[in-house]
């Protein structure tokens, strides 16, 4: 009897304490490191400022809130992600950023097949929306303005040179341009130069593409007598086939230079300046005073405008023509690819497209053009003038149709005076 209480006592207890322990709780499900089979690749760069952000984690979060991956930025802030095709929220980890750091909220992105899918973080206290008041816009659009009339005068210098010596209206000087930019790209991002030796490196490949141009096709046509129509409808040729020839070996898309992005705006009062743009415009006044300085002051500089104004007359005084011509196409095309560097670096958020230079072109015409054509002064004045109408026009009409006033304007003025501002009504000889 004894014996069989004892058991159904065992039993009862033992149900009992069975039932009251607490089920052991499963552990939180592993976030895979293992890609998906139709993985899509998501990446981005770090970068607070030019200062690039490495060892902080990146995450992503599904349409349900789940967090899916994470990554660590590796050196120069670079994280890649691979996931499924899908919409996905990322965020960095507050906690992975250095001392005094800040990011401003998560991003929401559509991750597709077959594109670039970038995410790009910003970076310290977020801006609330403040109304400017109209001189200061007027003074930072002014600024904005100047420094992009001189980029485009500093492409278009050569281009009205080439025009003064040879009579040549070169519709593939856009192309220079582009070259230059891809050039300084390749050796930035490709070689891993810093941008201001890369810079310096585009230069010299585009003064070696102007000498090429020179040698290999337009002093041949100038040997045969070619008419300077024939020798347009050339330029026109030579600028499409080098504009997809460019976008064959280069990129259909805008792309990244490695250094300078995301750059904050220094402010002095009304004034506001990114230290990118303060360079261009710096760049650009002494790049021109050194061309205006070499104009009057050299030898080579006189004989430049010496043929310019009468290309026989030159010849008969002495003056090695073709040498001349030679030295302003180089000189047209290294100046381009430095236009095309500071032009993609101001104008374009430190990106290269294929198509920059042919953007540039009808501005590089319309400058040229308003300020008298084959006189390096009125390219300089015209194209200041150009690139001021063009910012001032972003205050009354859409951004995205800012080079119609500049256009427009251009039409209009030429109508009251067709030579341009310094261009002679008869040119002689």
């Amino acid at each position: 009897m004894l014996a069989i209480l004892g058991s159904i006592a065992a039993v009862t207890f033992g149900g009992t304490a069975a039932a009251q322990e607490p089920t052991p709780t499963p552990p939180p499900t592993a976030i895979s490191d293992a890609p998906p089979a139709d993985a899509v690749a998501v990446s981005g760069s770090l970068n607070n400022g030019g200062e690039r952000l490495a060892d902080v984690d990146v995450k992503a979060f599904d349409s349900s809130g789940d967090e899916v991956v994470r990554t660590t930025s590796q050196d120069g802030g670079r994280w890649t992600l691979q996931l499924s095709p899908g919409t996905y929220t990322f965020e960095v980890d507050s906690e992975t950023l250095p001392d005094g750091v800040s990011v401003q909220g998560s991003v929401e992105r559509d991750v597709q097949a077959g594109r670039a899918n970038t995410v790009i973080f910003s970076f310290g206290e977020a801006r609330t929306a403040t109304e400017v008041p109209f001189y200061e816009k007027f003074i930072r659009t002014t600024v904005d303005g100047l420094r992009f009339g001189l980029v485009i005068a500093l492409a278009a210098v050569g281009l009205s040179l080439i025009f003064g010596t040879t009579g040549l209206t070169n519709f593939a000087h856009g192309e220079l341009v582009t070259l230059g930019a891809v050039a300084a790209w390749v050796f930035n991002v490709s070689m891993g130069i810093q941008l201001i030796w890369a810079t310096i490196l585009a230069i010299i490949v585009g003064i070696a593409i102007g000498w090429l141009n020179n040698t290999v096709i337009w002093r041949p046509l100038r040997k045969r007598k070619t008419g300077l129509i024939a020798q347009l409808v050339v330029s026109i040729g030579l600028a499409i086939a080098l504009r997809y020839l460019i976008l064959i070996f280069f990129s259909d898309r805008a792309e990244p230079f490695a250094d300078y992005q995301a750059q904050t705006q220094n402010e002095w009062g009304p004034l506001a300046i990114t230290n990118v743009n303060l360079a261009c415009i710096v760049i650009s006044i002494v790049v021109l005073v050194g061309v205006a300085v070499m104009l009057q002051r050299t030898r080579i500089g006189k004989a430049m405008r010496a043929v310019a104004d009468n290309r026989d007359l030159a010849a008969s005084s002495g003056i090695n023509v073709e040498r001349v011509v030679t030295f302003v196409w180089c000189m047209g095309g290294g100046l381009a690819a430095l236009g095309g560097v500071l032009f993609g670096l101001s104008e374009l958020g430190g990106r290269v497209q294929w198509e920059m230079g042919f953007k540039l072109l009808l501005l590089m015409f319309a400058g040229i053009t308003l300020g008298g054509l084959g006189t390096a002064y009125g390219a300089l004045l015209g194209c200041v003038i150009v690139g001021l109408l063009v910012q001032w026009s972003t205050m009354i009409i859409n951004p995205d149709l800012k080079y119609i006033g500049g256009l427009l304007v251009l039409i209009l003025i030429l109508v009251v005076r067709p030579q341009g501002i310094l261009g002679s009504r008869q040119r002689i000889g």
